[in-house]
């Protein structure tokens, strides 16, 4: 067991719509779910729930101005779904591709990206969200403007680097560095995700230096362009076994992303808890990172 209880994140939305059959298709992938199967998305939330996930993360990832019309009816629905289930972390995405930070619009329009992540954020805020989480960021400069712009809602605002899902868009190095400008920018919490399993020790040695309470989520499987991520259940007890390990190294927040399923969370929240008696997980946000008790709430029945 360890010492101190961990924050349990939940897992990817994208994964299971595919699973279950619901269309994500590019560029808005599983931000099409929350008007066109928001009942699916729901039970996708309560699965989680029900393995033992503390924090649920909206399904708004995508449901951006840029690819949506109705993207504040998209993502204030998005939070509301997620708050049925517990505690919400709004999801903030990079402007462009997770997986070309050359592409990023930090440096050439700082101005406008971070005007777009702040009309985002207000959104996000405004719809109930409980923290912001600016995730699979793979560059440091727009995370950089997509934290500032989230602080503007006096939510505490985590903050996810990602080095992709071969592990090559940023060096541990990098990643420490990043953690730490961060952390001093704001951050309440620094983690990675949407990496390699293999590779998360070596970056959890770089985030423990930034200050600040830090973490991980990594990818499970293998990606697959015609059927997506596989491999994934099969890995569910390895999976565990290795979040188990990145808390024993220091890592107070743990989850899944892309390849895992309520079945890793579930094995995790095992690992963690042995006894089966787990925290509540939605009763007090004084347990997350840059929030003030008494704010959190409680699962719908």
């Amino acid at each position: 067991d360890v010492d101190e209880t961990p924050i349990l994140l939940d897992g990817p939305v994208g994964t299971m719509l595919s699973e279950r059959g619901v269309p994500t298709p590019s560029p808005g992938w599983s931000g099409h779910a929350v008007l066109e199967a928001p009942e699916v998305l729901a039970s996708i939330h309560e699965a989680y729930r029900d393995a033992g996930a503390m924090i649920h993360t909206a399904n708004t990832f995508r449901t951006t101005a840029r690819i949506f019309d109705d993207w504040i009816e998209r993502t204030s629905l998005a939070v509301e779904i997620a708050s049925r289930s517990g505690t919400v972390a709004g999801s903030i995405a990079p402007i462009e591709d997770c997986y070309r930070p050359d592409l990023s619009p930090a440096r050439r329009d700082p101005v406008g990206t971070t005007r777009a992540f702040r009309e985002f954020a207000a959104v996000l805020a405004d719809a109930g969200a409980d923290l912001l989480l600016c995730e699979t960021f793979p560059c440091v400069d727009e995370a950089l403007l997509a934290l500032d712009a989230a602080l503007g809602t006096s939510l505490p605002v985590w903050v996810s680097l990602t080095t992709g899902y071969r592990g090559d868009l940023m060096t541990a190095a990098d990643v420490a560095t990043g953690a730490r400008r961060l952390a001093d920018a704001g951050a309440a919490a620094v983690l990675v995700n949407c990496a390699p399993l293999a590779t998360i020790p070596d970056l959890l040695d770089a985030l423990k230096g930034c200050g600040v309470p830090f973490g991980a989520y990594a990818n499970s499987g293998d990606p697959n362009a015609y059927v997506g991520w596989t491999g994934g259940i099969d890995a569910s007890d390895a999976y565990a076994e290795a979040c188990l390990d990145w808390v024993r190294a220091g890592a107070s927040i743990v989850g899944g992303c892309c390849g895992t399923t309520p079945a890793h969370i579930r094995k995790v929240a095992s690992r963690l808890h042995p006894s089966g008696i787990r925290p509540d997980d939605h009763s007090d946000s004084g347990a997350v990172p840059g929030a003030p008790k008494g704010t959190g709430r409680t699962a719908s029945p």
